[in-house]
């Protein structure tokens, strides 16, 4: 089929428009293994950074529906002596919505690729994360306001862990990505990238290997394909994964503005029309956007930091209009 091609220049990875079971176009450029020669293809893995917050918090909400935790649930049940400068009114959806007000190991609103305070060697589990989360200070008052924290979700990952009394990428694995079908996703070690996985590469050439936890938890570090992130969407909202209740939860806007215009539910994005999840760190962009009405999904996966976030949401205008799918 032909279509127009979306603005790609200097971009390395996958681009992809799915809408219900076609894909209305794909597009793959650049490397996923530079000294390999290997290409990106559309079934190539790519990591999502902060993408991942949004399994998690469906993760949890799986757990919520199972009366294993509830949105009222308070840190401090769970966490017991475990980061004693989490404030005892901090709730499971105070973590969730992002208006905890907890310290962070890794602000955003300081600089979001600060380097991590321990070797990221250490970070093979989500226990692992604890000293990296300990000895920062509150903020602000639980529910005072919205302030993005990737602390937050991988405390999020903790407690999530403890009361499943299972690893958090295997909880994952089996609450989120085995009931939507998603066969290619899951959390690979850094050092040990499974094959037709990409590697990230800084914008000096030189990979990731040394900036990322070895091990991602709730926060970043899952793997997934353009193919799989919109089996993700259709999934969540068909209710295969979640109860459609905890879905109307996860995706209402809590926060009506939380920045650029943009809203905040529950470990999701809202941009207008589109649910959306988005990440960003040293070597991995990734960006899934999904338009409910018409089961439409716009991903910009890519193996470098680029812009996405603007691409992504100019293509699913031109899919509005008719423009994607269509002969030039």
């Amino acid at each position: 089929m032909d279509t127009l091609s979306p603005d790609l220049d200097d971009y390395c990875g996958v681009v992809s428009v799915r809408r219900g079971d076609e894909v209305l176009g794909e597009w793959a450029l650049g490397l996923a293994d530079r000294t390999a020669g290997v290409a990106n293809t559309p079934e190539t893995r790519f990591g999502l950074a902060s993408g991942t917050k949004t399994f998690t918090a469906t993760t949890v909400l799986s757990l919520v529906g199972d009366g294993a935790l509830a949105l009222d649930t308070t840190a401090r049940e769970i966490l017991g002596d475990d980061l004693p400068l989490i404030a005892a009114d901090v709730t499971i959806d105070h973590l969730l919505t992002h208006t905890s007000g907890i310290g962070d190991y890794l602000d955003e609103e300081i600089d979001g690729l600060a380097p991590l305070s321990v070797p990221v060697q250490q970070l093979d589990s989500t226990p692992a994360y604890l000293p990296l989360l300990d000895s920062f200070p509150t903020k602000f008052a639980a529910g005072e306001r919205f302030s993005y924290c990737n602390g937050g979700y991988v405390v999020l990952a903790i407690i999530a862990e403890r009361v499943a009394k299972t690893p958090f990428a295997d909880l994952v694995a089996r609450r989120v990505f085995a009931p939507a079908g998603m066969a290619a996703s899951g959390f690979a070690r850094s050092d040990l990238l499974p094959q037709g996985t990409a590697t990230g590469y800084k914008d000096d050439g030189r990979t990731n290997v040394f900036e990322l936890p070895v091990l991602g938890s709730g926060d970043g570090g899952a793997y997934s394909t353009v193919g799989d992130l919109h089996r993700f969407w259709r999934a969540l909202l068909s209710g295969r994964v979640i109860a459609p209740a905890l879905v109307d939860l996860q995706i209402e806007p809590v926060t009506a503005d939380a920045g650029d215009g943009l809203a905040y539910g529950r470990g999701v994005w809202l941009d207008g029309e589109d649910l959306t999840m988005a990440g960003g760190d040293h070597g991995v962009t990734a960006v899934s956007r999904h338009d409910a009405r018409t089961s439409t999904t716009v991903s910009g996966l890519a193996n470098i930091m680029v812009p996405t976030f603007a691409r992504t949401k100019a293509l699913m205008a031109a899919v509005r209009a008719g423009d994607v799918g269509r002969s030039p």
